[in-house]
């Protein structure tokens, strides 16, 4: 990865919601410069069951930002933090 800011968004494949969410976050990599990595909670049982009911999982160093829908509020309070 770049030295941008990471950010990992946790889905299940066939997930409206996960696939809202990760367009949406994908839009706004022009304005945050950040690296993104989707990983399927399926495909490791201990993600799976942390994450499952929550999907999809908006997270960055550990810190979940957002789950369900993209906070706006949240995920700019999050780069405000950390820049």
């Amino acid at each position: 990865m770049s030295g941008k800011s990471a950010l990992t968004v946790y889905v299940r494949e066939h997930c409206h919601l996960c696939h809202e969410m990760v367009a949406a976050i994908e839009a706004l990599q022009p304005v945050y410069a950040f690296d993104l990595e989707v990983i399927d909670v399926d495909e490791d049982m201990a993600l799976e069951q942390r994450y499952g009911n929550l999907v999809p999982v908006l997270t960055a160093n550990g810190e979940e930002i957002c789950h369900y829908h993209l906070d706006l509020a949240a995920l700019d309070a999050y780069f405000g933090k950390i820049r």
